[in-house]
């Protein structure tokens, strides 16, 4: 009984108390699921490496102004990519227009020199496979002419992409899919708070899943 309550103590109070203050925001005890099993990203380029399955994702689509807007990209390295690159298992996806490869290497220089991008990954297709991709998706949001949208997404390790839906437990109605990039406020806070809420999520499921096998001696 004493070392349940050590062991409750030393790992399953701090994540409580971590979803507790991260909800200060996003009043959901759980972030929910928008959309459930999304396609992988083979489906756009079969020869691509880079996989959504076990990876928590913050998915994005730039369109042709790669260049023009990649104060986006900043944004989110700053607030979002900086505070989490240390989990192992978190990773941010940009899909692009096939032929602004040339402009993705641009991008790069300036992502390396505000750190180390290398959970950063750039996914290319034709625009029409994009689009069709993104249809699978099944959100309220398009994407514009050019394939590219300002809004990023959160996506499990299950694939599943997941934001506001439904009533908080405030009892006030939310529906969040995405997260628009071109505000700083917007990533620094709301999104800040739910992929904090993603990461405790998994944090709780390895602490037990470990406090398990030390309980059957594996």
């Amino acid at each position: 009984m004493k070392k349940n309550l050590v062991l409750f103590t030393l790992f399953i109070l701090p994540i409580v108390a971590y979803l507790f203050f991260a909800s200060g925001i996003n009043s959901f005890a759980k972030l929910p699921t928008i959309t459930q099993n999304i396609p992988d990203l083979k489906n756009l380029d079969s020869k691509t490496n880079v996989t959504l399955q076990n990876k928590i994702t913050i998915l994005g689509f730039t369109g042709d102004e790669v260049l023009e807007k990649k104060g986006r990209f900043f944004n989110l390295f700053e607030e979002i990519y900086k505070k989490n690159r240390e989990f192992k298992d978190f990773q941010i996806v940009m899909v692009v227009p096939i032929e602004k490869q040339a402009d993705v290497e641009k991008v790069k220089v300036d992502l390396h020199k505000l750190g180390n991008p290398s959970g950063w990954n750039f996914v290319f297709a034709t625009k029409n496979s994009i689009k069709e991709y993104y249809s699978r998706l099944k959100l309220l949001g398009n994407l514009n002419q050019t394939a590219g949208s300002n809004f990023v997404f959160i996506v499990d390790k299950n694939r599943n992409l997941r934001g506001r839906k439904g009533k908080s437990e405030k009892g006030k109605e939310e529906y969040k899919e995405g997260y628009n990039t071109t505000l700083a406020s917007e990533l620094h806070n709301e999104m800040t708070d739910d992929v904090k809420i993603i990461l405790a999520e998994y944090r709780l499921a390895l602490k037990k899943n470990n406090a398990d096998r030390r309980k059957h001696g594996l």
